[in-house]
């Protein structure tokens, strides 16, 4: 079985139009260099 990681081990990015930091999500797993945003909210508001 596979060990648990700490959040704090995880990959971050900065938010292109919030500008806050945001971990890595296993939905992002396979698109993780495309993402920019950290939300929905983000990537609608990015102009």
């Amino acid at each position: 079985m596979a060990r648990m990681r700490k959040k704090s081990d995880l990959p971050t990015k900065t938010c292109a139009t919030c500008g806050r930091p945001f971990a890595w999500r296993k939905k992002w797993a396979l698109v993780w260099d495309e993402v920019r945003y950290c939300s929905e909210r983000c990537r609608n508001a990015k102009g």
